[in-house]
C-alpha cells in the first residue's frame, strides 16, 4: 500500500532558491515528495539558470521571476497565482540580504540606507508576501520564513543581521496573531549553519560551520534536506496547531551554552 502524502491537493509558493544548495531547495523538495504542487521564484535573468534545474527537478508548475526591490513583481506573482490555482495553501520567504559594507562592519557602524534596505528585503518582504497570499488562503494556510539563532544570542560575525532576524521573528510572532482567526499560520525555521551561497557573503563563515560541528551534541551540521522535512511538517495539517513559532533545526547547537 502507497504511502500517504501529506501535502497531496496543497498548492505552495517557494520565494528563495538561488541554486540546488539553497536552503529553499531543500524544502522544495520536501513539499514536492509529501505531494505538493510548486510555484518556484527566481530573483532575475542571471540567477534563472541556477533556478531551473530546481524547478524542473520538483516539477514546478509556475516559475516566476521575483525581486522585492522591484515595483509591481510580487504583485505579479500573486496575481499569476490566482490566475492559475485561485488559491495559495502553503507560502516559504527564505530571503534575507544586508548590503556587504553594513553586513562586515559592527551594528553601531551600520548605515541607515543598509539597515533600511536588509529590513526591507529581509521583514518587510514577509509582510508584503502575507499581505497578498492572505486573500488566496480563503481555507486557512501556512506561512513559513527561515531565520537564524543570531536573533536570540550575539552571534560572532552575524554583525546587524542579528538585528534584523530579530525583527522578523516578532514579525512571525505578530502575523500569526493577527491571522489566526483566518485559520492562517506563521511560523519561522531557525537552521544551524549551512553552506548556502547567502551565507557565503558572512565574514569567517567556515569558521562558523567549524565551531557549529564542535558545540552541536551531534558533532555535524544539518542539511537542506533535514529542514525541508521540517518545514513540510509545519505546513502540512500535522501542524495545524502550531503558530507563530521557531522552530530550530541545528542539531541542538541552540541548547548549548
Amino acid at each position: 500500500m502507497p504511502l500517504k502524502q501529506p501535502l497531496a491537493g496543497k498548492v505552495g509558493l517557494v520565494v528563495g532558491v538561488a541554486n540546488t544548495h539553497s536552503i529553499a531547495t531543500g524544502c522544495a523538495r520536501a513539499f514536492r515528495a509529501a505531494g505538493a504542487d510548486l510555484a518556484l521564484t527566481y530573483l532575475n535573468d542571471r540567477a534563472r539558470p541556477y533556478v531551473e534545474p530546481v524547478a524542473h527537478a520538483v516539477e514546478a508548475a509556475l516559475l516566476m521571476p521575483l525581486d522585492v526591490e522591484h515595483e509591481g513583481q510580487l504583485e505579479a506573482v500573486m496575481d499569476r497565482i490566482a490566475a492559475g490555482w485561485g488559491r495559495l495553501d502553503f507560502l516559504l520567504h527564505a530571503i534575507a540580504f544586508c548590503p556587504s559594507d553594513d553586513l562586515h562592519g559592527r551594528v553601531v557602524d551600520c548605515s541607515k540606507a543598509g539597515f533600511t534596505r536588509a529590513m526591507d528585503i529581509s521583514v518587510h518582504s514577509l509582510i508584503r508576501m502575507t499581505r497578498l497570499a492572505e486573500p488566496l488562503m480563503r481555507d486557512g494556510g501556512s506561512i513559513l520564513t527561515v531565520s537564524y539563532y543570531g536573533a536570540e544570542k550575539v552571534v560572532p560575525h552575524y554583525n546587524v543581521m542579528g538585528p534584523v532576524k530579530a525583527a522578523l521573528e516578532a514579525t512571525v510572532r505578530s502575523l500569526a496573531a493577527e491571522l489566526g482567526p483566518g485559520g492562517i499560520r506563521v511560523n519561522a525555521l531557525s537552521p544551524g549553519p549551512i553552506a548556502t551561497r547567502a551565507a557565503s557573503g558572512i565574514a569567517c563563515f567556515e569558521d562558523m560551520l567549524a565551531s557549529a560541528m564542535e558545540k552541536a551534541p551531534e558533532h555535524r551540521l544539518v542539511t537542506i534536506d533535514e529542514v525541508g522535512a521540517v518545514a513540510a511538517m509545519l505546513v502540512g495539517d500535522a501542524a495545524r496547531g502550531v503558530t507563530g513559532n521557531v522552530t530550530f533545526v541545528d542539531g541542538g547547537l541552540s541548547v548549548v551554552a
